[in-house]
């Protein structure tokens, strides 16, 4: 086996970013944190990433592979049916615990019960409505 030195050919070529990639070039702008609050509800309410929304604002569009966001209502939404099924499995393993035979913790119960009013609130928010009275 001979010792040669590496040659240009034999150097492990870099890989990493898109050579397919378009947008290549960039504004990049300074704001007030006032500025940059009020642009940023603004993507929020459009459902959009803030540069997506600037792109939409200065283009009229976003672009097919323009980064979403969820609106608030959705971000709610997804927050409540995430409670739901947590809640949901609690209560089941209390059910099935009671029919089984054994005997059903109160004060587990109670708590069960009261993590519903979380659920409940929580759609509510999404709704855009006040919850009524925990009983």
């Amino acid at each position: 086996m001979t010792n040669k030195p590496p040659d240009e050919g034999d150097k492990k070529k870099k890989h990493g970013g898109s050579n397919k990639r378009l947008r290549n070039n960039q504004y990049v702008v300074r704001c007030t944190a006032e500025e940059f609050n009020a642009i940023a509800a603004k993507a929020i309410k459009a459902g959009l990433k803030g540069a997506s929304y600037l792109r939409a604002a200065g283009l009229g569009d976003a672009g097919p592979r323009a980064q979403r966001r969820p609106t608030v209502e959705k971000e709610l939404l997804i927050r409540g049916l995430g409670l739901h099924g947590r809640y949901g499995n609690n209560m089941n393993q209390i059910a099935h615990s009671g029919n089984a035979g054994n005997p059903v913790d109160l004060p587990e119960l109670r708590r069960a019960l009261k993590e519903w009013g979380e659920v409940r609130d929580a759609m509510f928010a999404a709704l855009g409505k006040k919850p009524g009275p925990t009983p």
